[in-house]
């Protein structure tokens, strides 16, 4: 049985995570401050070190909740062509997902204390890729490869300018080149 006290502390985890996702996403890593998510949050300042001990600690825990999110995006298993474009639209319109991109650069420096999880991220949907191609797929890993990338490329382009860039029929087009198929 949980607590009132475990539940009220599990609840200010989430919205310190949601705040801290929303304005990571918005102005960066570095341009947030804890004060800057104790006001969104709603939550005391002093409450976000309890809870992730540092700054770096609560980006990854925002990050490693972002991995959770890709993981459940694509948890019912390979499915379709077009369930994939599916999924990575569904993925890639939730707001949070501008995370991945706006902290792009930090996690490319090899002693970033987020590029193992970016890299941990890349493995994940390469792994569902090479689950949707099927086994039987030549050069599945190269094949991932190029469709993550693409997808990343498509997902940054439609950010930049959605007015000009239809995620759907983008990824529709990457599910054609991939298959061979129109649909």
């Amino acid at each position: 049985m949980t607590t009132r006290r475990e539940q009220t502390s599990t609840e200010s985890r989430e919205l310190i995570l949601m705040a801290a996702a929303d304005l990571f996403a918005a102005k960066g890593y570095r341009q947030t401050t804890f004060a800057d998510v104790a006001e969104r949050s709603g939550i005391s300042r002093g409450s976000i070190p309890w809870h992730f001990s540092s700054k770096e600690g609560l980006l990854l825990a925002v990050l490693e909740r972002s991995l959770d999110m890709v993981n459940a995006t694509f948890e019912a298993g390979p499915g379709s062509p077009d369930q994939m474009v599916e999924g990575l639209e569904a993925l890639f319109t939730r707001p949070t997902t501008k995370l991945f991109v706006t902290l792009l650069v930090e996690a490319m420096k090899p002693d970033s204390p987020i590029h193992d999880r970016y890299v941990a991220i890349h493995d994940t949907l390469r792994g569902h890729c090479r689950r949707w191609l099927g086994p039987s797929t030549p050069q599945a890993d190269s094949l991932a490869v190029v469709i993550v990338g693409a997808a990343i490329g498509i997902h940054q382009q439609w950010l930049l300018a959605p007015d000009r860039v239809d995620l759907r029929r983008s990824l529709t087009a990457l599910r054609t080149l991939v298959t061979g198929t129109a649909p």
